[in-house]
């Protein structure tokens, strides 16, 4: 039994949780004409991601309480008209609000059990960066005053942070933003992905390229921070030793060659533990997962991190 849309109340953080999102995806699937009966849940982290079984066609549940987000679909129309790899959308009117989540829909591409290396981001990821003219959309410009903006609102609306950890992030945090000034970017500003890895990155429906997805974080910014994020997941996630390399070859350039890389790696890092830190639940495996990195980081230890 389905429930209507006025019978959903808005969700919170707190209440974003697959109870919640489903009956939000049975009213997004009876507004786009598609039958929710046995959709699969992909993922439920950042976004509630499901699978339909009537149509080969993914629902996306935004989580609420984001800040404003962009206009990723126009940005993906934006792109297929200029070769950019990227997922395609499904056949449906979109975006659309339901409970205070942005639901966007987005044709399945099977994966049938192919592994996307880190190789195979170099090719979509130098593409989007080669564009030499911007979409006419309100994209964040100002990326890095961004991501300093959002490590410090993770910081305060964790759940799961001691007043130790909560001051040693801040006091992480004023560290590298002292140093922005002295950091001298070699690339031009462009239109980055903003959180391109392995996770965001699929193979076509034909197997034959790879294609970038989850645009939520695009913005006018700095190439390097994708190209560091690429590094940091290699390194952190402990892939294959062969992959970074082979990534550096087809792409063309190697983060760690350039001056900035050890502080913008960081900045990066640290907005990873920070965002992780405010979606995850306390007594979670996630938030173990969580303190685990704090604990390290507070101890200058480097590990490799567990896929959350």
């Amino acid at each position: 039994m389905t429930r209507s849309q006025a019978d959903l109340d808005d969700l919170t953080p707190d209440t974003f949780t697959p109870e919640r999102t489903r009956p939000i995806l049975e009213v997004a699937s009876r507004l786009a004409g598609f039958d929710a009966t046995g959709a699969e849940l992909l993922r439920h982290h950042t976004n509630a991601v499901y699978l339909l079984a009537s149509e080969p066609v993914v629902i996306k549940i935004g989580r609420p309480g984001e800040q404003e987000p962009i206009d990723v679909v126009g940005l993906v129309r934006w792109l297929e008209a200029r070769q950019v790899p990227t997922v395609p959308l499904a056949d449906a009117e979109q975006p659309i609000d339901i409970a205070g989540c942005g639901i966007t829909y987005w044709r399945y591409l099977p994966q049938n059990d192919v592994i996307v290396s880190a190789g195979d981001i170099a090719d979509p990821l130098g593409r989007l960066h080669a564009r030499e003219t911007w979409p006419p959309l309100l994209l964040p410009e100002d990326h890095l005053a961004s991501a300093f903006d959002a490590i410090t609102r993770s910081i305060q609306a964790s759940t799961i942070l001691s007043p130790d950890d909560r001051q040693s992030l801040e006091v992480r945090r004023d560290e590298l933003v002292e140093q922005l000034d002295a950091i001298t970017f070699d690339l031009p500003p462009s239109l980055i992905h903003g959180d391109a890895h392995h996770r965001n990155t699929l193979w076509d429906n034909k197997g034959l390229r790879s294609v970038l997805c989850d645009w939520e974080s695009a913005a006018i910014g700095q190439p390097e921070w994708d190209l560091v994020t690429v590094e940091v997941h290699c390194r952190r996630f402990e892939h294959p030793a062969i992959e970074y390399p082979e990534f550096v070859r087809r792409y063309g350039l190697d983060i760690r060659e350039w001056s900035g890389y050890p502080w913008l790696r960081d900045v990066r890092e640290l907005r990873m533990i920070t965002t992780n830190a405010r979606k995850s639940a306390p007594g979670s495996a996630n938030a173990d997962e969580v303190l685990r990195r704090i604990g390290a980081l507070r101890e200058g230890v480097a590990i490799g991190w567990n896929i959350m």
